[in-house]
């Protein structure tokens, strides 16, 4: 709903809250597993969570005004991605069918599936901040 709020002139209030408070809540909580080694999904929490800071100051601090509207954007997008991103890791490593054609997520099926995404989300996020409309938020 939050990206096509951002494809479209409408906007999704609710939405856009509830994607940053739980993808937030989704970052810090993969914080909170004992590990006993730094691992590549550490460095994708705390990069979402540096995102995710610049795009809730972009809305909610300086209210999309300027420059602040397509950092929301892009900032939201890449936040949103790296939910993806770790959803097709975890569907690999978990889903029976999906780890037979990559059990080491090195073989082409993974690679290929993580492109995609990738692909997908440069094309909306392009889509996204030249359609946005860069009208600051009003104030109540």
């Amino acid at each position: 709903m939050v990206v096509y709020g951002l494809l479209t002139p409408r906007r999704f209030d609710g939405w856009t809250k509830l994607f940053l408070t739980t993808t937030v809540a989704t970052s810090v909580t993969g914080f909170m597993f004992p590990v006993h080694q730094f691992l590549p999904s550490h460095a994708i929490g705390i990069l979402s969570l540096i995102v995710l800071a610049i795009a809730i100051a972009a809305r909610y601090r300086f209210g999309l005004a300027g420059a602040w509207g397509r950092t929301y954007v892009v900032t939201a997008l890449i936040a949103l991605y790296f939910n993806v991103f770790v959803l097709v890791v975890q569907l690999f490593r978990r889903v029976p069918a999906l780890k037979e054609i990559a059990p080491t997520q090195s073989e082409p099926p993974f690679q290929m599936a993580q492109l995609a995404v990738l692909l997908i989300f440069a094309f909306l996020g392009t889509r996204a901040v030249i359609k946005f409309r860069g009208e600051p938020l009003r104030t109540a």
